[in-house]
């Protein structure tokens, strides 16, 4: 049987893809972050689906949970938060089921940066503004980043920087990217992309930890720092410009 690691989306329930919402009403168990997946989800599940809540596991624990289902013929629906392929910590669960020879695939989702993009109504890219996107974290008590993806190495680029995990450190993400960016570079931080009790706040690196620290977000946000954010002056797209020749290639 098939292990299918799906991306769950941003938070709203109608955001998961259809291919993911198919999977997840076939599938006889169904294993979820209870601190991430809406509950709402789950109503896609079969009414006797076995449910998993892995907040209180370890990754011995879920490993065994997915080859006990496979063992017993079971499809298995593990749901993620967001898109697998960013800060999922889908590799090493993957790593274990190789080794275990346990068949998987995986099943896009929208990420929380995109939900953030949405609630924003931002485009990430511009053109002539910015044309590049960061997708980073900071260090923290868990995983240390490599070297050469600190911020400060990263805000060289000017390139527009989205940083998850970090919202209850967002006075360090000013601290190290005000030298780069200028107190005046438009800043936005989006909790709960998507959710009804969504939180949005726009401002700048000089004003953005206050409005961080004001709302009480410390989790389930993202932190986005970049000109294309404010960008109201700029050059239209190539792809729509009147002056394209559509007849070539």
């Amino acid at each position: 049987m098939t292990v299918y690691f799906i991306g769950a989306g941003p938070g709203a329930a109608d955001l998961i893809t259809v291919r993911g919402a198919r999977i997840l009403a076939a599938s006889p168990v169904c294993l979820y972050a209870g601190s991430l997946v809406p509950r709402d989800l789950l109503a896609e599940c079969p009414p006797d689906a076995r449910l998993v809540d892995t907040a209180l596991l370890d990754i011995d624990q879920i490993t065994a949970e997915l080859v006990r289902a496979h063992e017993g013929g079971h499809d298995v629906a593990r749901l993620h938060s967001g898109d697998p392929s960013v800060f999922s910590a889908v590799n090493e669960q993957m790593h274990r089921l190789d080794e275990a020879g346990v068949p998987y695939e995986v099943v896009p989702g929208v990420p929380a940066f995109a939900a953030a993009a949405a609630a924003l109504k931002r485009e990430l890219t511009v053109p002539t503004v910015g044309q590049t996107v960061i997708l980073t974290r900071i260090a923290q008590r868990a995983t240390a980043m490599p070297e050469g993806e600190d911020l400060a190495t990263l805000g060289r680029s000017g390139a527009l920087i989205v940083l998850h995990l970090a919202a209850r450190y967002a006075d360090r993400v000013v601290a190290e990217l005000l030298p780069h960016y200028g107190a005046d570079c438009p800043a936005a931080v989006v909790a709960m992309a998507s959710r009804p009790d969504e939180i949005v706040l726009r401002g700048t690196l000089e004003t953005i930890a206050d409005q961080v620290k004001s709302a009480g977000v410390i989790r389930t946000a993202v932190i986005m720092v970049g000109r294309t954010l404010g960008a109201e002056q700029f050059r239209d797209s190539h792809l729509y410009s009147p002056a394209r020749d559509r007849h070539t290639c």
